[in-house]
């Protein structure tokens, strides 16, 4: 019997098609979000905080930039395929990670002066975050590459919830507009700034129930695929 060698299904399989969405708005919105703090000059922070919380937030911004940029590439399938290129990238990933979510994330989440509707809707996906990468990081230590790839697939939804509370806000405001009476610059104001906190948990609430689709759609193809090279 002649046996065929087929090549990793990341490199026969393309780019798909969320990923390229993701990395399009990583490559757009990274620049926008750094550029206020890389001057570090706290007039020009787009949350009012001073003094050693500028500092954190200024941490958090750039290791969080790096993180959704880094968190992305490990979403291509030929990258993925490089496994020194794939494991080093994920290495710098968890720890600018680690850095964005909880060492500069969670104290920001829990300082907030912005109530408790702030504080959970940043502390939980951070803390979500460390706990999803966690136990990635040791189910590829224990050699479970699928389970460590949907542990990956969950981390980074959650790293990415900034960019879809940032894409959800407008829509929620739109929405509201039509029921709004008073459309003076204050009140819009106003509404703006009481539908961010929404905004945030909807962020990663939706990138959490979006990556829990494709796993389950990855788990299937997968059994099927298997089910095929069993008949």
């Amino acid at each position: 019997m002649v046996q065929v060698k087929a090549g990793p299904p990341e490199v026969r399989r393309g780019t798909p098609r969320l990923v390229l969405f993701m990395a399009a708005v990583a490559v757009v919105a990274v620049p926008i979000l750094l550029f206020p703090y890389l001057l570090l000059d706290p007039d020009r922070s787009r949350i009012p905080v001073t003094g050693l919380h500028y500092a954190l937030l200024v941490v958090h911004v750039l290791t969080a930039a790096t993180a959704l940029s880094l968190g992305v590439l490990q979403l291509v399938p030929r990258i993925r395929a490089h496994r020194v290129l794939h494991r080093r990238l994920g290495r710098v990933f968890l720890l600018v990670g680690v850095v964005a979510f909880g060492v500069t994330g969670i104290p920001l989440a829990l300082s907030t002066p912005n109530g408790n509707v702030t504080r959970y809707g940043i502390l939980v996906p951070a803390v979500g975050w460390l706990v999803c990468a966690a136990l990635g990081w040791a189910a590829i230590r224990e050699r479970r590459v699928r389970v460590h790839r949907e542990w990956m697939i969950r981390t980074y939804a959650l790293t990415f919830f900034a960019m879809t509370a940032r894409m959800v806000v407008p829509l929620l405001i739109v929405v509201q507009m039509p029921l709004q009476e008073d459309r003076s610059p204050e009140t819009v104001r106003d509404l703006v700034e009481s539908t961010i906190p929404y905004g945030q948990w909807l962020g990663w609430v939706i990138d959490l129930a979006v990556a829990e689709y494709v796993i389950r759609r990855s788990r299937m193809s997968g059994s099927a695929r298997f089910r095929g090279e069993r008949t």
